[in-house]
């Protein structure tokens, strides 16, 4: 995989895993998860998925790297 794809991936892993964050600290993420007692779907979703992104990423990146020695 090309190391700038793999960058891209990471980055926008990232940035979805910020946003599951923030979507699970918010006042409704917050009261919803007090009441059923687990966070709402889109933040598990945004977590789950910016999870794999950035493993994908990082993974894409350190072959990357290995092969360009």
């Amino acid at each position: 995989m090309n190391k700038f794809v793999s960058l891209a991936i990471l980055v926008a892993g990232l940035i979805i895993l910020y946003f599951g964050w923030q979507e699970r600290e918010s006042a409704a993420g917050q009261i919803s998860e007090a009441i059923t007692g687990q966070p709402t779907d889109n933040a598990m979703w945004f977590l789950i998925v910016g999870a794999v992104l950035t493993i994908i990423g990082i993974g894409g990146v350190l072959t990357g790297l290995k092969n360009k020695s």
